[in-house]
């Protein structure tokens, strides 16, 4: 079954990275109900490495502040929700859980380079998941990446031993966009037929 062109304009075509926000909550019954999506995205083992803080409060926000570069402050300080994408570089103790039909603990927790490498990776792609996921939910995000990792991790997720990857705002964007989308590249620019 194909999505439909509506369907395609919400995730993909008509869809913009968002940079100011209206006063709209995100609910915390929205935000399980955004994972309870993106955990569903294959990765590879089913590794899920994959954490996601969700920074709702101004509290949050503010504690947030030091650590972004300067022209993403205000959009950050406004969104409704911030998510920080954060990757465990342990994700492979949750491996007999989830990939319970092999020792796949065993593939990584010998191999630290195997390790960071399936963690960056695959957490990156359940990020994207988590903008597809938030859009097919009536979302806007604007995903950055201009922001001091090792304060982030500092701040928010040595306890945990997580690490960053990127941030997202979510939210209900406002309608008016800043500029014209950028070009993209053709098929035959970025693809090659083998």
């Amino acid at each position: 079954m194909s999505l439909d062109d509506a369907a395609l304009d919400t995730l993909f075509r008509a869809a913009r990275t968002k940079n100011a926000w209206t006063d709209e909550p995100v609910s915390d019954e929205v935000l399980q109900q955004l994972y309870d999506i993106v955990k569903f995205g294959p990765t590879s083992a089913n590794s899920s490495p994959a954490r996601f803080v969700f920074l709702r409060t101004p509290e949050a926000r503010e504690k947030l502040k030091p650590a972004l570069n300067p022209g993403n402050i205000e959009k950050t300080m406004t969104a409704p929700v911030t998510v920080i994408v954060a990757f465990d570089p342990l994700f492979y103790e949750k491996l007999p859980k989830l990939f319970p039909h092999a020792d796949a603990r065993g593939w990584f927790s010998g191999n630290p380079d195997l390790a960071d490498e399936t963690a960056f990776r695959n957490g990156t792609l359940q990020g994207a998941y988590l903008i597809m996921a938030a859009r097919a939910l009536g979302l806007d995000c604007g995903p950055m990446s201009g922001f001091d990792r090792a304060k982030v991790d500092q701040l928010f997720l040595s306890d945990q031993g997580w690490k960053s990857n990127f941030l997202v705002n979510l939210g209900h964007g406002v309608a008016e966009d800043a500029f014209e989308r950028s070009p993209r590249l053709d098929f035959d620019e970025a693809c090659v037929l083998a």
